[in-house]
Order: C-alpha cells, then sequence, then structure tokens
C-alpha cells in the first residue's frame, strides 16, 4: 500500500472511487468525481457518492444536483483510503 500525504500530489485516478473516512474510522462515502481549480489544476472538493447518514449530519456543500462535496483541504492521507479531517471539513 503506498499513502500519500497533505500536501503530496496524487493523480485523479487514485482518488476517484475511493472510501472517504475520518481519522476515527467513521465512513462518508466514495468520491464519485473531483472539482479542480481551472488554472492551477489544484483540486478544491472531493464529490461523494452514496453519502453515508454520518455525512448527512454536516452541514457540507453541495453541488447544483445536490451531491456532497467534502473540502480537499481536509484530506489527510490518500492510500486504501481517503482519510479527513472531521475539523477541516466544516
Amino acid at each position: 500500500m503506498s499513502t500519500t500525504t497533505k500536501g503530496e500530489r496524487v493523480l485523479s485516478d487514485k482518488i476517484i472511487n475511493k472510501t472517504v473516512v475520518s481519522q476515527t474510522g467513521k465512513t462518508f462515502g466514495q468520491t464519485e468525481d473531483l472539482i479542480f481549480e481551472s488554472t492551477s489544476g489544484e483540486i478544491i472538493y472531493l464529490i461523494l457518492k452514496n453519502p453515508t447518514p454520518y455525512a448527512q449530519t454536516y452541514d457540507l456543500e453541495k453541488t447544483t444536483d445536490g451531491r456532497l462535496k467534502i473540502p480537499y483541504n481536509s484530506v489527510l492521507a490518500v492510500g486504501d483510503f481517503i482519510v479527513v479531517a472531521e475539523e477541516d471539513i466544516v
């Protein structure tokens, strides 16, 4: 297993369809898509598919079609899972 930590570059195909979890192991859902900053290519948001009831307890921003957005700056590590810091989500 290779893990990418906060601040390192990561390819989008390493993020799509990964399960998003908190540091304490709570599941948010899976990544379906990404939102990029068009000029820099920087990832701004992970878009969730099949969000869990736990993810829906947060007041997360939503896409125009209602899908939940996780701020990419909350991502701590990308490996078998995408680990996010709950305190950085809101």
